[in-house]
């Protein structure tokens, strides 16, 4: 797999669980805490939840069997990125 596939991967699956989080939450979530937010509500809770569940997932990713690694984050290898850095003199 491509190093281009795994990072897009690495960055749609974590925001897919979040997306699924979000939604799961505002099935149980009280009308009124949602309604004063309106529509802002899913605009607000999904980015936050994407900050909360992406670095959660990363920081357990070492503690993980690959097989659940590749459902939580997309990819159990992360991405090679050449060394785009000018050489030193």
């Amino acid at each position: 797999m491509s190093d281009r596939l795994v990072a897009w991967l690495r960055t749609v699956v974590p925001v897919a669980w979040s997306a699924l989080v979000a939604w799961l939450i505002s099935l149980g979530t009280p009308p009124y805490l949602t309604d004063a937010l309106g529509g802002a509500a899913e605009l607000l809770v999904v980015p936050i939840l994407v900050g909360v569940v992406y670095p959660l997932a990363r920081s357990v990713e070492a503690r993980l069997p690959d097989w659940l690694t590749r459902v939580l984050l997309g990819s159990a290898k992360p991405p090679t990125y050449p060394d785009t850095r000018p050489p030193s003199e």
